[in-house]
Parts: structure tokens; sequence; C-alpha cells
């Protein structure tokens, strides 16, 4: 589905969703992903598997209040299949992760167009260097496949221009996008005696004159110039879209949208910088407000009686329960004409879905009104209005979930806060020797799940997101008598500090005995 209509109702936040080709790449040892992670060796960690995945689909849903009906919006969800531009230098390379293409095959997700008709894009330095290239005249195909391309077409229209008379013309089919400003002028730059005109059934080419040719080049408004121009903003694709998205600075709203706010760095603004400092400057400035439904619901979810759900669909299901006091009242959605798809048909994992669900429409209003009827006490809210959700919501913006990480989310807008997960636990082994990280790992699996650090020899940190496996654990092991499990104080078990005290104790000891023996002395 691709609705372009009601794009520009940019009043309300915009829900978003993106699909990628994998998510994590195969970190091992130190590099990977760990509770024990403070947020910068988490982006750092995560910044390797976004360079080497891509965007395969951006779902967005973009909403406007219905003029004259109270608490009433209208819904603009679309679809957008992506493919990296491959134009002159350009040649982007990533790879597939065996379980996503198998997750999104399990969903319906329709890869031929993906690969063969998916929108071009580009971050601004690919744009820079294209751009460089092509209004300097230093521009070459250089991707085999498009060579090959590019000289069957020459050779064909060199071969009809050997019999061909001054006036006849010759239509070259099934050459569309940015390719077809490229091969036109390709051809012009190889032959001076044509011209060429791009309509609907595809690259038409006229014989002229080398005079008519002079003429046409330097009075017509297709002036090679602005071929270079609409060549750029064709190979630009979906890139342009971003930038107006940008420009109109309106809340972004995304269901752990972490992954999606690090590849829309990366796809369409500039790599992701080493410092994560930097990366988060840049995101605020992006989108001045995030507002992370997951964030948001994990909060609620403790208050209120609500069964623990994990992905995005659970989560529309409990707020659309008899569970939820506010099911029947709040805000009424409906959707835009031609974008009418998900009126009765549930698509899970469709970019354009998930963002219908999650974003600016239905979880993200529904648990606003939720958190309004729990302020106010009483149901329906009167004159429930969209400033009013935003004000509600306004101690999560800006707040982005984290997954497997020292602190649960991220701060776009300041610090971020400190952990609140629960304590690390220390390990000390006996009768055991040589035992890894891997074997502390496969025997607490079926008790609880913990993250594993080596600290000494012997010795190692445990680490869980859930307060009562912590508590379980120093239950269930208190009193063994080869594993020793406790909470874990730095002061006390750190490696640097007993070096230090160590080293301190014999500075000292050698300074009392200096002491000692100096005023003993003669």
């Amino acid at each position: 589905m691709f609705c372009t209509r009601g794009l520009v109702f940019f009043a309300f936040p915009a829900g978003l969703d993106i699909e990628f080709t994998g998510l994590r790449s195969n970190l091992s040892g130190p590099q990977q992903i760990s509770l024990f992670d403070l947020p910068s060796e988490w982006y750092l960690k995560t910044r390797q598997s976004v360079q080497q995945f891509t965007i395969c689909q951006i779902g967005l849903s973009v909403f406007s209040a219905i003029e004259g009906e109270a608490n009433k919006y209208i819904a603009h969800s679309c679809n957008f299949f992506l493919f990296p531009t491959t134009f002159g230098i350009l040649d982007s390379e990533f790879s597939f992760q065996a379980s996503s293409v198998q997750f999104l095959n399990q969903y319906g997700f329709n890869y031929n167009k993906f690969l063969k008709n998916g929108i071009p894009y580009m971050n601004e330095e690919q744009e820079k260097k294209i751009r460089h290239d092509i209004l300097t005249g230093n521009w070459r195909v250089r991707s085999s496949p498009h060579k090959d391309q590019i000289k069957a077409v020459i050779d064909k229209v060199t071969r009809w221009l050997d019999l061909a008379k001054e006036g006849d013309w010759m239509t070259l089919p099934g050459i569309a996008g940015f390719q077809a400003f490229e091969v036109q002028l390709v051809l012009r730059q190889a032959l001076p005696d044509i011209w060429t005109v791009l309509k609907d059934e595809g690259v038409v080419v006229k014989k002229v004159s080398k005079q008519h040719r002079w003429y046409l080049q330097n009075t017509s408004c297709d002036r090679e110039s602005c071929w270079k121009e609409k060549i750029l903003l064709s190979a630009r694709g979906f890139s342009v879209f971003f930038q107006m998205l940008v420009k109109a600075q309106k809340p972004l709203v995304g269901h752990n949208m972490m992954m999606d706010l690090l590849h829309l760095h990366e796809k369409f603004f500039r790599p992701l910088p080493e410092s994560y400092n930097q990366f988060k400057q840049n995101i605020h400035s992006l989108f001045p407000v995030l507002i992370d439904t997951k964030n948001v619901t994990k909060d609620i979810w403790k208050e209120m009686n609500f069964p623990r759900v994990s992905n995005l669909s659970e989560v529309y299901e409990v707020l659309n329960s008899d569970l939820n006091p506010t099911k029947n009242s709040g805000p009424e959605i409906v959707h835009a004409s031609r974008c009418e798809k998900y009126v009765k048909t549930k698509c899970p994992h469709e970019a354009a879905y998930d963002a219908f669900l999650c974003g600016s429409v239905l979880v993200l209003l529904k648990v606003a009104h939720l958190i309004l009827q729990k302020i106010h006490g009483i149901d329906p809210v009167p004159e429930s209005s969209f400033p009013q959700y935003l004000d509600v919501l306004a101690p999560y913006v800006n707040q982005v979930n984290l997954i497997r990480a020292g602190v649960p989310k991220i701060n776009f807008s300041g610090p971020d806060y400190p952990s609140i997960r629960p304590p690390i636990l220390i390990l000390s082994i006996k009768r055991w020797p040589g035992v890894s990280e891997q074997q502390v790992y496969h025997k607490f699996q079926n008790l609880c799940k913990f993250d594993v650090r080596r600290l000494t020899r012997s010795q190692f940190l445990l680490l869980t997101n859930k307060f009562k496996d912590a508590r379980n654990i120093l239950k269930e092991y208190r009193g063994h008598p080869t594993l020793c499990i406790s909470l874990y104080r730095y002061w006390r078990h750190s490696p640097d500090v007993n070096c230090m005290l160590q080293v301190c104790g014999i500075v000292t000891a050698w300074a009392l005995l200096a002491f000692i023996f100096g005023r003993s002395g003669p």
C-alpha cells in the first residue's frame, strides 16, 4: 500500500516503524550486548549492526484532527519500500540476517517490492559526493551491471543511427526513475547528433543535425545543468521526504524505537558518529520531540492491573479489552480514503500498520486518555483534546526504551538517568578450576537469566533485569559449599581497589619502618 495523500498534515505527531534486513550482528565475547553496558558502550556495539544492515521498509502514520468533530482524528498510513541508491561510485553493501528474513516471511513481507521497486535513498555525505561528481563532470558509471546496461543502450542507438535520417526517432522502453535521466545524459555526451526526451512510454531518441543540437542545448529549458539536478533529485529518493519530515520539527512516535533512530541517522542524515553524546545531540536536533510508546506503556502497566505483554499488537489488544476502563471512550480514529487497508485487516510487522498502532494513533492516544482519566478520576474526560494528551505525556518525552543495557532508557534532551537495574551479584567459586563465563551462564539458566562477566580467575559478576531473579538466586544458593553468591560491593570486591589498597599498605609499611629506624639512628 502506498498512499501519498495527507502527508502534509504535520500538526500532530507522526507514527514511525521500520523493518530491517537484520537487527544484531554476531558479536561475541567482550563485544556482545550486555546488561553491564553503559549507554555509550551499548551504542558503540549496536553501531556496528546498523552499519551492517539496511532498511527494507518504512511505515508512517500521520493524522490530523477533523474540523468540527471533538476528539476525532483521521489517519494517513503509508508504506515505503526502500533500496539503497546505486549510482556512479555509490554502491552500498549490506547483509541479511537469516532469522530476520524468516521473521518477515512469516508475516508476508514482499521482498520483490524491496529488491526490485525499492525507493532509492542516500545520506548527506553520499549526496555531497555525488553532487560534486555530477556538477563538475567527474561522474562515471562504475557498477558492472549498470555499465553493461549503458553499453547495450549506446550500441542499440549507434546501430540505429547508421540507418536513420535526420528527424527520425526511436523509443527505449523500460527505463524509469533516475536511471532514465542518467541514460539520457550518457547518450547526449556520447553521441553529438542525437537529442533525447523522456515520455511515458520510455526515453525517445531523435536524430538531429549538429546545428539543431547546439540550438536545443542552448535554448531549451531541458539543459544539461537541469538534467544533472533532476538526476540528483531522483537519486536522493526517499531522502527528500526525510528532510521534509525533519523540517516539520513535529513529534515523532515509535514503539521501542531506538534501532529506528540509529538507522534514520545512518541512512538519511550522516554516518553514525563514534561519540555517543554527539549521536544524542544530532537526533535531538533532527527530532526535538520523541515519544516511545514502549517506555510509556511500561510505566502505565505497573500502575494498572494489566497483564505483562511484549509486542505492540499485544499492547493494542489489552487497550481494547475490558481491562481498560476507558475502552469505550477516548479518541475516535478513522482512516483516510485510499488508506483504508487496516480498517478490517490486521497486518502485524507491516511497517505502516505498526506505525498506525503505536504512533500517533491508537496506542499513544489511548494510553494518554487512560492517564487523563486516572488524573481526573472520571470517564469520559470532559472535552479531551490533543494538547491535553501531550501535556500528560510530557514526563515521557524524549525518553526512549533501551533493550539490554545498564540503563532502561536513554534521555535525548539531557543526561541519562541513573540505572534502576537490580543489584550486581558476585559469584565466588571453589573447586571448579578453569571455569568459563559460558559454563557459569549455563549453570544458572534454568533458574533465571543472568548476564555474566568475569571479575577474577574464580569470581564472576551476575546481573539480571528482574529484582525477583536476584532475590531468588541469593536465597537458592545461600550456604552452598562451592558456589558463594552475595551482593557485589565495589570497595570490597573490585580488583583495582584491592590492588590499590595493597600498594597503599606496602607504601605505608615502608614509610613506618623508615620513620622508626630513622628515629632510632645516632
